[in-house]
């Protein structure tokens, strides 16, 4: 592989993995619980990073390149959910889904599982949790995550 590649290929798998650690680090240290729509936008990075694994051990150019496009693709997918969230809490268009209960309900008796669920938070998919400059986390995911595919992307091209 060429420097581009090598790049690109790097990009692929460092990403989606900072990027679940943030969003990790903001729920279990933060105490940001991430609705419905933050938890669409993982799936993808969780996706993405199997096949970024595979690009550094696939002996073929050909297949490893394939493996960094695919898991391009997934991150853009990411960033496309992040779009569609940070529209939905800005209010420019309406949500796709009901809000996200945050209680475990398991191994509960029922006066307990009813305290729990009074008691809960309800985290509102239109509502950010944390901004920073005006920008919540889904829209930096979404900015990073669509940046960080078009460069993955083009050092792909690149190295053509």
């Amino acid at each position: 592989m060429n420097r581009s590649e090598r790049l690109g290929r790097w990009i692929a798998l460092l990403l989606p993995a900072a990027l679940l650690a943030g969003a990790w680090g903001s729920q279990l240290v933060g105490h940001l619980y991430p609705c419905e729509m933050c938890h669409w936008q993982r799936w993808p990075h969780y996706a993405a990073l199997p096949f970024a694994l595979l690009a550094f051990v696939v002996p073929q150019r050909s297949i490893a390149k394939a493996f960094v496009i695919l898991a391009a693709l997934l991150i853009a997918v990411s960033g496309a959910i992040g779009v569609a969230h940070a529209g939905v809490e800005y209010h420019w268009w309406n949500g796709f889904t009901a809000c996200t209960q945050t209680v475990d309900l398991r191994g509960l008796g029922p006066a307990a599982r009813l305290d729990a669920l009074m008691h809960a938070p309800v985290v509102r998919c239109d509502t950010a949790q944390w901004t920073l400059f005006g920008v919540s986390l889904a829209g930096f995911n979404a900015i990073l995550s669509l940046g960080g595919s078009m460069l993955i992307l083009w050092c792909m091209r690149k190295a053509r």
